[in-house]
């Protein structure tokens, strides 16, 4: 049988991987306008932290809790807690919801169902993101007076996340007939996809940002932010290299598997969850339950590793006097982009944070590079599913099981790459280009040009980020039914999944983030920044 030929665009709007690519550069291009003195995205809202009772010559105002992140939606350019304010959110949401609903509509989704979903879960997410940043969770040693308190969790913005999440799995475990009334929008994949592509943003801004304050700074960024690009690209394939084999011989010889059930899970655990089981579950002509089993196991498996491996990389190993290396082998760990990109934005949190406790003020990192460090080796790790499910597909049809007349076109390399990764390059060389553009790097006579620049990426990076982010912990925790690891069909898929992963996946990630990202120094900006 010859499998039938698809047009190049094909799904371009039918397709979550495309919709992500949409949403994320769409409002990216929105955010150039600034450059002719027009703001249309700097009504995306943001939290910051908040007590109920202020202290004298404090801060902290309940009232300031939310924010726009365009000047020139506040009443005056110096006082960002003006104008919108809380209104922020309500815009946040009418402009979202109408993008969101466009989108669901092109993909053949209940829109009627999305819209009632989406809005129960955008205000939930809102409401713990409110309480996330109540300063007990994300304030630290060295702020927390100006609140008023003598002790602080210094979770960061990551008190949000996790909260985030627990709602989440409160719903999908414990209210299921609700988590499945929002299961139409709860779809984390589209929507840390879309994150991913604005965290394109995050790594071209960061130059233009760290410019701002010293040109040095702004070529130190450059330079990182192509390091990891090499680097995670030559730890991803030596890792592959070992990961999938090694999974593949875990299930085979110690669990005794069958071939294709041990290929399917090969590819779930060491390469990309759902996306990759699923591929490769067609390429091999594994039965659909296979892939639907593993599928479940890696959502489950990754939300245990959201909670667990943050914090055990920030204070047990390598913490933070390596964090880029824990950040690579957060990516190369945690499998669904989901999980892996939301466990980064945890940990840089967490870290930065941390080392900011620790040093008394005098370490300052920018924030999104220790997540840009795990989702660098996510995307390279992403790039493998088309090929591999190619490679898989030509050894069973032309080895395995082979049937006369059958041929796999060249073409499924190109339908299996995730659309989004295209969206996540584009807009951080697309920021890079202009940062390089008007003359030197950086130069004085360039900065109004950037600072218009870096004016729209801000919302962006910032604002639409952070809030797709935290959607994506709120839908992880909706989706995930912890009961399912109780059921007898999953048997030795559990105990390969924990062995492969424990055991073999986060020892040779750990070793092999070393080896290449080792050294790597994230720029020090508490000298310029208040």
């Amino acid at each position: 049988m010859v499998q039938p030929e698809r047009k190049w665009y094909s799904g371009m709007l039918t397709q979550e991987d495309w919709w992500a690519v949409w949403l994320g550069v769409g409002f990216f291009f929105l955010s150039l306008l600034n450059i002719a003195g027009i703001d249309l995205v700097g009504w995306i809202t943001y939290p910051t932290k908040w007590v109920f009772n202020v202290p004298e010559g404090g801060k902290g105002a309940i009232s300031h809790a939310f924010y726009a992140l365009g000047k020139k939606y506040s009443l005056t350019a110096k006082d960002f807690y003006k104008g919108l304010g809380w209104w922020s959110i309500i815009w946040t949401y009418v402009i979202f919801t109408i993008a969101t609903c466009i989108g669901a509509a092109s993909m053949k989704w209940n829109v009627r169902k999305f819209f009632t979903g989406w809005t129960i879960i955008f205000f939930l997410t809102i409401a713990t993101w409110f309480i996330g940043h109540h300063a007990f969770f994300a304030a630290n040693k060295i702020n927390m007076g100006k609140y008023g308190l003598n002790f602080a969790l210094s979770l960061g913005g990551g008190g949000s996340f996790i909260l985030a999440l627990i709602v989440g799995l409160i719903i999908g475990n414990f209210f299921k007939g609700f988590a499945e009334f929002l299961s139409e929008a709860a779809k984390p994949e589209w929507y840390i996809k879309t994150a991913i592509v604005t965290l394109g943003v995050k790594l071209g801004y960061l130059p233009i940002k760290l410019a701002g304050m010293s040109q040095k700074l702004g070529k130190a960024a450059t330079g990182l932010t192509f390091d990891l690009f090499i680097a995670g690209a030559v730890a991803t394939i030596v890792a592959y290299m070992v990961f999938w084999p090694g999974v593949y011989i875990i299930s085979r010889r110690i669990f005794k598997l069958p071939r294709k059930t041990a290929a399917v899970l090969g590819s779930g655990i060491s390469i990309c969850g759902v996306s990759a089981a699923v591929a490769t579950g067609g390429a091999v002509r594994a039965k659909p339950v296979v892939s639907i089993m593993v599928s479940a196991l890696v959502v489950i498996w990754a939300v245990i590793e959201l909670v667990i491996l943050p914090g055990f990389f920030t204070h047990v190993w390598p913490g933070t006097k390596d964090p880029l290396v824990a950040g690579a082998a957060l990516g190369m760990s945690v499998k669904t982009d989901g999980a892996d990109a939301a466990a980064g934005e945890l940990m840089d949190e967490l870290m930065r944070n941390k080392i900011e406790a620790d040093t008394n003020g005098a370490v300052k990192w920018p924030s999104g590079i220790i997540t840009s460090s795990a989702v660098m080796t996510k995307v390279w790790i992403d790039m493998f599913i088309g090929i591999w499910a190619f490679v898989l597909a030509m050894v069973w049809v032309y080895s395995i099981d082979r049937r006369p007349g059958e041929t796999v076109p060249v073409s499924e390399v190109w339908h299996r790459f995730p659309k989004f990764v295209i969206g996540y390059f584009f807009t951080w060389l697309f920021l890079l280009a202009l940062y390089f553009g008007p003359g030197q790097a950086g130069a004085p006579e360039a900065m109004p040009f950037l600072k218009s620049v870096k004016a729209g990426a801000v919302p962006i990076e910032k604002g639409m980020r952070k809030l797709f982010f935290m959607l994506t912990f709120m839908s992880l925790g909706i989706i995930t039914d912890f009961k399912k690891l109780r059921e007898a069909q999953f048997g030795k898929m559990v105990w390969v999944y924990f062995v492969a992963l424990f055991l073999f996946i986060i020892p040779v990630a750990l070793v092999i983030a070393y080896l290449f990202h080792h050294g790597m120094q994230i720029p020090n900006i508490a000298g310029y920044v208040k």
